[in-house]
């Protein structure tokens, strides 16, 4: 069976301005290549060719990615006003059997693993965090809730895969989106954390720094400074 991968990138960044007054924020470059280049580029050196983008925010920008890879775009016109769990409302069908990969997050390491069978979150140790969406893990690597709070901990880095169960289950939700409370205001991530219970989902844990998120200028030069560093280094 060949996997599929969903990119959503559909965002504004609007905390990246004035580097996304020019592009969307998942082509950020980061030390020369942009963000989701490199993310379609390991997946495909991992054999999966699949590879859907949800665009939005000057979609045409991605076209390019379509020459030079082969992957499909699928455009999410509520890019401005919702927030991600309309990107995967628009694919929703194609969940079952993917990873999913927040177009924004910075892949210092290829993490993608093909051989993968059950739902799980590809996430990093971080220390001393502010407001991010934690994992709570059982002895059996299994992810029994989502909390979002501060403090030290596995947290999730924008890097999932959906099994077929698992991934029906959060289509059939979203095939009833206006049911969903609030649902312009949400992400996607949303659905899954008010039904952790009815999913079976694992934790693959990563080294520290394979997955990085840029969310403003200042991560952006700290993580280059990061690669430059190694660079030195070897």
């Amino acid at each position: 069976k060949s996997m599929r991968a969903i990119i959503l990138a559909a965002g504004m960044g609007t905390r990246l301005r004035p580097i996304t007054d020019k592009k969307p924020k998942s082509l950020v470059e980061v030390a020369g290549e942009a963000m989701t280049e490199r993310q379609v580029r390991f997946l495909k050196d991992k054999g999966i060719n699949n590879i859907i983008v949800v665009v939005g925010y000057q979609k045409d920008a991605f076209d390019y990615l379509v020459d030079k890879y082969g992957v499909e775009l699928v455009f999410n016109e509520k890019f401005d006003s919702y927030n991600n769990i309309y990107s995967m409302y628009k694919v929703r069908d194609l969940l079952p059997g993917s990873y999913v990969l927040e177009g924004d997050i910075y892949m210092n390491n290829n993490i993608i693993d093909t051989s993968v069978t059950r739902s799980t979150y590809f996430s990093c140790y971080k220390e001393g965090f502010i407001n991010e969406w934690k994992l709570v893990v059982d002895d059996k690597g299994r992810v029994k809730a989502i909390d979002i709070c501060d403090g030290d901990g596995y947290i999730m880095c924008g890097v999932s895969y959906w099994d077929h169960k698992d991934g029906q289950y959060i289509k059939e939700r979203l095939d009833n989106i206006e049911e969903i409370e609030d649902y312009q205001n949400k992400y996607w991530d949303d659905v899954v954390r008010d039904n952790m219970d009815k999913l079976n989902v694992t934790i693959k844990k990563l080294e520290k720094n394979d997955l990085m998120e840029i969310d403003n200028v200042e991560d952006l030069e700290k993580v280059e400074d990061y690669l430059y560093s190694q660079v030195d280094d070897k």
